[in-house]
């Protein structure tokens, strides 16, 4: 048994995202890309001395017992595997909170890793991914990774050809979306416009930035953007700068515009910042994993 880990939660932006229907159980089915990108939390995992599970974080209005995601997934493989050591988890946060951003279910999906790992539990991955869907939609993907064609719920997976190279600039404006406010309120019969989802992957496929970028579209901003109008001003902020493309990340309110050089990048966030439609900004990559599954 190991005694202490340290992993990275990364987090994602959705290429696309559509909404086919809504199923009888209440939840939408979705068809969407998704995309890991360089930036991530910090996520440190010991075992201790007192029993029970002990969470410290840099953000001191997370809840730190039952209610945080992380503590819900250590709990969940204690108990199945009837661990009775301590647990130690340290969250250091970057990616923004709800953000559209998954970074609370990435970092849920460090838990399980970590938790398997620290103490020699034998769980696959994809058995991991099974466990983590209990937990939410997202988990069974920010434990895969990379970029990912994801179906049903979220969690009906498929590897896709890695994003081409490019820069990716992160705005979060200073406004919380509730997801469930999100779908509640989505028109999913009249929606005006939908991702050519299967065209994008031929892009994806063909490594066309380009073609990409010119079909990439979000669903949820039909409600998004007229509840927090100052998505589509960062948006246009970016188009002006140079982005090929600006998009709301799944229910928002993050925006991401996809460049081609670091310059335009970092000149439409300081125009950003300065007209004070966002603080958290951050210029990043498309994440991929290794051939090892290396988190």
């Amino acid at each position: 048994m190991r005694e202490e880990i340290s992993l990275r939660a990364y987090g994602k932006i959705n290429l696309g995202l559509d909404v086919t229907g809504k199923r009888p159980d209440g939840y939408h089915e979705v068809r969407m890309i998704m995309q890991t990108v360089s930036l991530y939390d910090s996520v440190r995992i010991g075992t201790r001395r007192a029993p029970g599970i002990g969470i410290r974080t840099n953000l001191p209005f997370l809840p730190t017992g039952p209610d945080n995601l992380v503590y819900r997934a250590a709990r969940l493989l204690m108990d199945e595997f009837q661990i009775e050591e301590g647990l130690s988890i340290h969250l250091y946060k970057k990616i923004p909170v709800s953000a559209g951003m998954a970074g609370g279910s990435s970092d849920a999906a460090a838990v399980l890793v970590g938790v398997n790992r620290i103490f020699g539990l034998g769980l696959s991955k994809r058995e991991l991914m099974k466990r983590g869907v209990s937990l939410g939609a997202d988990i069974p993907y920010c434990i895969m990774r990379g970029t990912a064609l994801a179906e049903g719920i979220g969690e009906r997976l498929t590897s896709l050809p890695p994003m081409p190279e490019c820069v990716i600039l992160l705005a979060k404006p200073p406004v919380s979306i509730s997801t469930k406010f999100v779908y509640g309120n989505l028109k999913v019969e009249s929606l005006p416009f939908h991702p050519d989802i299967d065209r994008m992957m031929d892009c994806l496929e063909k490594q066309d930035l380009d073609g990409i970028c010119s079909r990439m579209e979000n669903v949820l901003e039909t409600v998004t953007i007229p509840v927090c109008p100052q998505i589509q001003t960062i948006k246009e902020r970016m188009r002006e700068a140079g982005a090929e493309v600006a998009l709301m990340s799944g229910s928002g309110p993050t925006v991401f515009g996809i460049f081609k050089e670091r310059s335009a990048a970092d000149e439409a966030g300081d125009r950003i910042r300065t007209e004070g439609l966002a603080r958290q900004i951050y210029t990043v990559r498309p994440f991929q994993v290794d051939g090892r599954g290396r988190r």
